[in-house]
């Protein structure tokens, strides 16, 4: 058992900056600490408004009583990216209460199906999602239906809020699969902001750009809440097609993506010959799914760090982010401080104050003796960083009895320059003797270097190359060449299986 320590990030910046980082013990404890040094800067850009810190806690203000009375703790929040939302939630956790935030995708029966499940006191919507809310409407009346833009007259200030109370519950696959609803406190929502702060030379008044949904743990945490909390200007882009659009006018310094959305990024400014992320973007926080070292090198051309980083819902988000990810462009960084960690049979197991409460209505098989098994395989090379290697779910037992684990064999094959994204896979051959697929996704902005007449004999060449490195038991035996993206999950990971899906 392990007890990461914050010190270890110190060097990554200047003692100042390190200095200004602590932890408080709840959302509201943050926000009325902050808040008469932000006041008048820029909290929110969203629909061509700003707005200000001030007006933001003016907003939440007005809001607040109308959920504080309540008798119930669970506020549904069904509302897309928007100030609306931020202000929403802000009033809904400083007022003491459980954001249940809710994809604003969803058709209305699983939005009632949520209600009764969880215990909804309360549902916020807005005129975007208003026509969802009619199931709930008419069969729990119980229910309070309650519109972003109501205000009362009377407004309220944050309350004071213990760390140990509810402040989150967000969607998850968890370790099975299974959606469900983690039950993050105060106390670990804070752990998570603070954590999203450490590594990073400049982290304290940034202009982020916000392309993440807030139903996601990334978008919320790692965005919304460290942007929050820094005093940094966020910029909500609606619609992705006005994306660099908004980039243009906004100039961000900070993005927080997930690794598709940086790989378009840079196949567009390979395109255009130019940066299409702004000339003021310094640095990009890159998770949820594996960030290929190509990136990591590309961007670093391009004078932008890109931070790869590792976390689960059931963790606030954040477990580790790599300060070093040009020098070590396969780990996923350093732990971060708040937690413990041991590793039994590859596996990683957590505690800590980042860690969950549990999940809404559910057994939580995936927790013994205190301790979340996060079903990742890892290793920890002698400096402390962390790699993953795969998940526990996801290993092939070939007939010889050797163990297989897809990501650590895939992550050979991404390092390729040639080779975007890539899935390992047991099929069987004719015969019915199981064999390994891979199925790959070329880089077509290298590939697209090449003469014509050489592409595909020198992507099947290095992937050749890199396949007879490997231990024969890790060789594929077929390999198929897409010609289209990956089926992906709403993270942007590769959909695993989804062949099989019918």
């Amino acid at each position: 058992m392990k007890t990461p320590s914050a010190e270890r990030f110190r060097k990554y910046t200047s003692d100042e900056v390190f200095d200004r980082i602590r932890n408080y013990d709840s959302v509201s404890a943050m926000w009325k600490a902050i808040l008469p040094g932000y006041a008048g800067a820029t909290a929110i850009s969203d629909n061509g408004e700003n707005y200000s810190f001030a007006k933001l806690e003016e907003d939440a203000a007005s809001f607040r009583p109308l959920v504080s009375g309540l008798p119930g703790d669970r506020i549904g929040i069904l509302i897309p990216n928007s100030y609306s939302f931020v202000k929403v939630y802000l009033a809904v956790v400083t007022a003491g209460k459980t954001a249940v935030i809710l994809p604003p995708q969803l058709p209305p029966e699983a939005v009632f199906g949520i209600g009764m499940k969880f215990g909804l006191s309360a549902l916020v919507y807005d005129a975007a999602t208003a026509e969802k809310t009619a199931l709930l409407a008419a069969r729990a009346p119980q229910v309070a239906l309650i519109s972003d833009v109501e205000a009362s007259d009377s407004p309220a200030p944050a309350a004071d809020v213990p760390g140990d109370a509810p402040c989150v519950v967000m969607f998850t696959g968890g370790t099975t699969g299974k959606s469900k609803g983690a039950v993050l406190s105060n106390r670990a929502v804070m752990r998570g902001t603070v954590n999203g702060c450490y590594g990073i030379k400049e982290i304290f008044g940034q202009r982020y750009l916000l392309v993440l949904p807030f139903s996601h743990v990334f978008g919320l945490i790692r965005n919304l809440m460290t942007s929050l909390y820094t005093g940094s200007a966020l910029f909500i882009n609606r619609n992705s097609k006005d994306l660099f659009r908004d980039i243009a006018v906004f100039r961000p310094t900070f993005l927080v993506v997930v690794p598709a959305l940086a790989e378009m990024a840079l196949t567009l400014s390979k395109k255009f010959g130019k940066n299409m992320l702004g000339p003021d973007m310094k640095t990009i926080i890159c998770g949820a799914a594996a960030v290929p070292p190509y990136l990591i090198r590309e961007y670093a051309a391009m004078g932008i760090d890109l931070l790869a980083g590792y976390g689960l819902t059931e963790s606030a988000n954040l477990v580790s982010g790599n300060p070093e990810s040009l020098r070590k462009p396969e780990s996923v960084g350093l732990m971060y401080p708040g937690q413990e960690y041991r590793i039994e049979d590859g596996e990683l197991w957590l505690k800590g104050e980042n860690m969950m409460d549990g999940y809404i209505g559910e057994d939580d098989s995936s927790s013994e003796d205190g301790w979340f098994r996060t079903g990742d395989l890892v290793k920890i090379d002698d400096e402390g960083f962390l790699y993953i290697t795969g998940r526990t779910k996801e290993i092939i037992i070939l007939p010889n009895g050797e163990n297989v684990s897809p990501a650590e064999v895939e992550a050979e094959f991404s390092a390729l320059p040639l080779v975007q994204d890539c899935e390992l896979y047991e099929d069987k051959a004719e015969n019915g003797t199981p064999i390994l697929v891979l199925e790959v996704l070329p880089r077509m902005t290298e590939l697209g270097k090449l003469p014509e007449a050489e592409r595909s004999a020198r992507l099947a060449a290095d992937i050749a190359a890199v396949n007879a490195s490997l231990p024969s038991y890790k060789r594929f035996n077929r390999l198929v060449v897409r010609d289209s993206d990956f089926p992906r999950t709403p993270s942007m990971k590769i959909l695993r299986h989804a062949r099989y899906a019918k």
